[in-house]
């Protein structure tokens, strides 16, 4: 009777593109050079290597992260689903990111099982019995000093997915380990760049592949699925347009290699 009245609201398509890794590794690089940003470096760089959200990061406490199977155990409690609990192996820049922040727990006292991984702190004070609220003072600046103003944290989680995908791990394990609940979701957090998507169908064509360099475009061939450069790279020539679809001309002679 109302659905006539009734607004549905949109849909959210928005595909946001992955780092480089030259602008991953400046992010990184950049978050060292503060100690205030300690907090977000230390978010970052967990989240970047774990596909974790900033709710099931500041929810962390230490009794989720098992020392000796190098594991964090996401509960369903910090999570958006169900399908969010989950249990995540720490790789060496994970490890060293919570080896770093337990060494700082127990400079206060804060390494109670129950206390939080990343705590409250207020006026240089910190209180592991209460989990920080935001970094996100500190996440602006350091975006900004980075050149990466558009880079939301949420995109973090974005960023570590995709480069799951990239790795050619299965949909199950990137799901397992991401905590996603359908392929739907996957495919909208895990699509390839599209530098990576050019280079796998190049693979298949038996074509040469025509690339703009200096002085013209270039010629590669594609050999097994590899792309080879040829040694003496194409002249330019008269004739010859900015344009690729005007480029391939019909095979045969030169202009003015005929006698007029």
């Amino acid at each position: 009777m109302v659905s006539d009245e009734i607004k549905p609201l949109p849909i959210r398509r928005e595909m946001r593109e992955a780092l480089t890794h030259d602008q991953k590794v400046r992010l990184l690089k950049t978050s060292k050079l503060k100690p205030a940003w300690q907090n977000a470096r230390l978010a970052t760089t967990v989240a970047l290597n774990t596909t974790m959200r900033s709710s099931e990061i500041k929810g962390l406490r230490w009794r989720d992260v098992n020392f000796f199977d190098l594991t964090l155990f996401v509960r369903r409690s910090t999570t958006k689903t169900d399908a969010g609990e989950r249990v995540i192996p720490l790789n060496p820049d994970a490890w060293a990111a919570i080896s770093e922040l337990w060494e700082r727990a127990k400079a206060f006292g804060g390494t109670d099982p129950d206390h939080y991984v990343f705590p409250a702190c207020e006026n240089f004070r910190f209180d592991p019995s209460r989990p920080i609220k935001s970094w996100r003072s500190a996440w602006r600046s350091l975006r900004k000093a980075a050149g990466l103003e558009t880079f939301r944290f949420h995109d973090t989680r974005h960023q570590a997915i995709t480069e799951l995908a990239e790795t050619q791990a299965s949909d199950a394990t990137i799901m397992s380990v991401a905590g996603h609940v359908s392929h739907r979701m996957l495919e909208h957090y895990s699509h390839v760049r599209l530098e990576t998507k050019r280079q796998a169908l190049n693979a298949l064509s038996s074509r040469p592949i025509r690339q703009q360099g200096e002085g013209g475009y270039g010629t590669k061939k594609v050999t097994n699925g590899t792309i080879e450069t040829p040694l003496h790279p194409v002249n330019s020539s008269k004739g010859w347009s900015g344009r690729e679809d005007l480029n391939l001309r019909p095979p045969g002679p030169e202009p003015g290699a005929l006698p007029g």
